[in-house]
Order: C-alpha cells, then sequence, then structure tokens
C-alpha cells in the first residue's frame, strides 16, 4: 500500500500503571473502550496494527496529560523516571519498532533537565514529549532557561501536546465538546509555541527545535498575518526576527490527527517539505485511515519519503 516507503509515526501514545488513561473529553462509551483496549498493548494489537498498515516504527510518548497533570514535584519526579523505566522496556524488547519520547517532571525544572539527560543519554530516548502547561506555567517561563539550554545541548526535539487550558475558554462557555481535541486544544497549543516564540526562548536558544502535533495546531495558516500584525504594534519583548521566522526554522510540524489534502499541502508549502512529519496519534486516531491517507496523498516521491519517514529519521537518528 505505501510502496515500499519507511514509515516512522511520532505522536503515538501509550499508558503506564501510573497514567493509564488518557484525556480528551467526554468520549463515547465505544471509543474510550477501544482507546483503553489498545493503547498498552503491544504483542497483540500495536504491533498487528503496524504490520497490517505498514508503519515500521512508532515514537512512543506518555499518553496526555501525564506527568503535567501532577500537582506536586515529588510525584511528578517518581512517576516520570518510572513511566520512562516502562517505555525503556518496550523499546529495548523491541528495538526496531519503537523508539520513546520521554516524560520530564516540569513541576521541578532542574529535575526535568535531571530526567532529559538520563532519557536521552542512558535510555536512548529521541526527546521529550510535555503535556502542555504545567500548573498554568508554560514552557516560555525564565525558570525552564535550563531545560532548553540542555534541549540544545543534546541536540534532541521537545514536543509539546496538547492540553486543556488551566482555565475555561469564555468562547467555549456552555459547548464543553469544543474545549478538548475539536477546538481549544489547538488554540491552546499554538499560543503555547507563539509564547516561546513572543518571549524570545529561540533568541535566547537558537539551536532548540520543538514538534507540534495536528498540522501545527493551524499556525502555518498564519504565518503572513503574525509577521504582518507583528511589526506595527509595540513589543515588551524584541525580537531579533519576525515570528514566521521561527516557526519556519525552530518548529516541526506533524500530521497526527489530520488526513485531509488541503492542510498538508497548506503546511508544506509554508514551512518546506522538510518540517512536515508524517503520524497517526494512535490509538486515537486509526493507523488504517491515516496510512490510506498517505498512500493516497498526491506528492512526488521525494517529497512523500521524506514525509513518511525521511524526515524524522534525520531529525531523531532512526
Amino acid at each position: 500500500m505505501l510502496n515500499g516507503l519507511r514509515v516512522i509515526t511520532l505522536e503515538e501514545h501509550f499508558a503506564t500503571p501510573d497514567y493509564s488513561k488518557g484525556e480528551g473529553g467526554n468520549f463515547v462509551p465505544s471509543f474510550a473502550e477501544s482507546v483503553a483496549r489498545r493503547i498498552s498493548d503491544v504483542e497483540n494489537i500495536r504491533i498487528p496494527e503496524m504490520d497490517r498498515t505498514g508503519i515500521d516504527i512508532q515514537v512512543l510518548s506518555l499518553t496526555t496529560p501525564g506527568v503535567q497533570g501532577e500537582s506536586g514535584s515529588e510525584d511528578a519526579v517518581v512517576k516520570a523516571r518510572r513511566s520512562n523505566d516502562v517505555l525503556a522496556k518496550v523499546v529495548k524488547e523491541h528495538p526496531d519498532r519503537f523508539a520513546a519520547f520521554g516524560a520530564i517532571p516540569t513541576q521541578d525544572p532542574q529535575e526535568a533537565v535531571n530526567e532529559l539527560k538520563r532519557v536521552v543519554l542512558d535510555l536512548g530516548f529521541k526527546g521529550v514529549l510535555v503535556n502542555g502547561h504545567t500548573n498554568g506555567v508554560y514552557l516560555d517561563d525564565p525558570r525552564f532557561d535550563i531545560l532548553w539550554t540542555e534541549i540544545s545541548n543534546l541536540g534532541v526535539p521537545l514536543y509539546i501536546h496538547p492540553a486543556f487550558s488551566p482555565s475555561p475558554l469564555a468562547p467555549l462557555s456552555g459547548y464543553p465538546e469544543l474545549a478538548g481535541p475539536v477546538w481549544g486544544w489547538g488554540f491552546e497549543t499554538a499560543s503555547h509555541a507563539l509564547r516561546l516564540i513572543a518571549g524570545g526562548v529561540f533568541d535566547r536558544h537558537p539551536d532548540a527545535q520543538i514538534l507540534l502535533g495536528h498540522m501545527g495546531e493551524g499556525l502555518p495558516f498564519t504565518l503572513d498575518r503574525l509577521d504582518d500584525r507583528w511589526a506595527v504594534l509595540q513589543h515588551s519583548v524584541p525580537l531579533e526576527r519576525r515570528p514566521s521566522d521561527y516557526i519556519r526554522e525552530n518548529v516541526y510540524v506533524t500530521t497526527a490527527g489530520v488526513e485531509s489534502a488541503a492542510p498538508l499541502h497548506c503546511a508544506l508549502e509554508a514551512l518546506g517539505n522538510d518540517r512536515v512529519l508524517f503520524s497517526v496519534d494512535y490509538p486515537y486516531q486509526s493507523a488504517d485511515t491515516a496510512t490510506a491517507f498517505l498512500a493516497a496523498i498526491d506528492l512526488d516521491q521525494s517529497a512523500k519519503a521524506a514525509l513518511a519517514g525521511g524526515n524524522a529519521a534525520k531529525l531523531l537518528s532512526l
């Protein structure tokens, strides 16, 4: 079906004993049951689905809200380490099929750095994934400069996965179904990324790289507008470049959860073929429909090979 393409997917969720349920809203019972059944079953479900759909490697990460949902740093440190050890065991047992992004206890930035170094240097993980804000604190906060320094030193990316906003979004009041993955998560996560830009994180750490799922949470559509309005506003933090420059140079996006040609072509044109990576968002999305979309998309073979796995292989040394 995929004509010999090497397929690597990067937003592929896993549950551990400490975090056995994901968070995405009030799912219908049949969908919630399907997710719960598939999210941690590697041998009987996950690998056979990968084989059937032509996925060579999944990069596993802890499902949302994960460690970021902890209120205290002590629990976060213990559970992050424990969950990363579970993921490391899965990768060790199937090194040709899985890699991993680690969970880090952002409640304590120094402990987050310690765990980042452990998972990358000792466990061989390919980066880390943070499930949004940490008790309302975002990664542009100056306390996280030590984390961005180490991300840059290690040369690994940080994936920002969505979470619910720390307080309800007023325009969505009365419609809780809009607060999660339907709409609110995209706004929340795109805003998190823009905070990094507006706060000068990428000026202080120009080598830092982040990943955003869901075709970049809408940001590829907005580049001209961001630059145009930024140019006529007064700024609390002067920037060295235009907002779009940071998005093109410090941000990778994955297709996770978006199986539509129009936004894919927009992302490719806006960011370049080397900045867009295929993903599924398993098990919240279907590997069958995602890989069918990849197979059917109208791209020349070199661009499709880069999208399917070439870009991920280069970024993550896979």
